[in-house]
């Protein structure tokens, strides 16, 4: 699995060691060069803390790599997008002769509405947390007694500078949670609105992004066989 410092990941390392024991659990740390030196050290220290194995391996030389290769790739959703799959490339290059499985660490807040890179953090063997929205994840981590420093760091997936989690959604985890567990009773967007207190625009717009990525949710099409 990825640890990148945030507290998805390091639940996913937690519930994993607690899970299969701190021998059957690599923790693989990817920076690239706007990763803070401060963070990739706590990072670290906590693998340690947990008893796991863990590895660090910077991207850069990747990034620019497939930068070089691809010149046209500067917008930073792409760049975005470019790190979050030679992470995941990564991870199954130690995963496949260690036979072992790839931990994602996307949550239900997350997946439901297709924050997350296809075939990038999404590319994964299972979801330990995929189940949870994110307050449901910081409750866990929080019962958990997982060190403070993670539970109160802004969600981020570090793809560009001041990148965050709520910035790009528009809405706070708390406010996204409760329109999207509105959603799974089948309410209606006004219906969803007046529940959750969340203005009925920013309601519709979680229900277009959740709709629009449903592709990300859903194995390729295939045509069906001839008979």
């Amino acid at each position: 699995m990825n640890l990148s410092g945030g507290i998805d990941s390091a639940l996913v390392a937690r519930l994993s060691r607690d899970a299969l024991g701190p021998d059957r659990v690599l923790g693989l740390l990817l920076p690239d060069a706007r990763h803070p030196t401060a963070l990739l050290e706590e990072t670290a220290a906590y693998a340690e803390e947990l008893g796991i194995e863990h590895r660090t391996i910077p991207i850069d030389p990747i990034e620019r790599a497939f930068v070089a290769a691809l010149p046209a790739t500067r917008d930073r959703v792409d760049l975005g997008n470019v790190k979050a799959r030679i992470r995941m490339t990564i991870a199954y290059a130690w995963a496949r002769p260690l036979r072992r499985l790839v931990a994602g660490t996307g949550n239900r807040s997350e997946l439901e509405l297709g924050y997350f890179t296809k075939y990038g953090d999404g590319g994964v063997d299972l979801l330990p947390i995929g189940g949870l929205y994110k307050t449901q994840v910081r409750a866990l981590a929080r019962s958990l007694g997982l060190p403070k420093s993670i539970l109160d760091r802004p969600p981020t997936a570090g793809l560009w500078e001041g990148q965050t989690d709520e910035g790009e959604l528009g809405l706070a985890y708390e406010q996204i949670d409760r329109v999207l567990n509105a959603f799974a009773d089948g309410v209606s967007d006004a219906d969803a609105a007046r529940s959750t207190g969340v203005p009925v625009d920013d309601v519709a717009r979680l229900r277009t992004r959740q709709r629009d990525s449903a592709h990300k949710r859903r194995l390729p099409p295939i045509p069906p066989p001839n008979p």
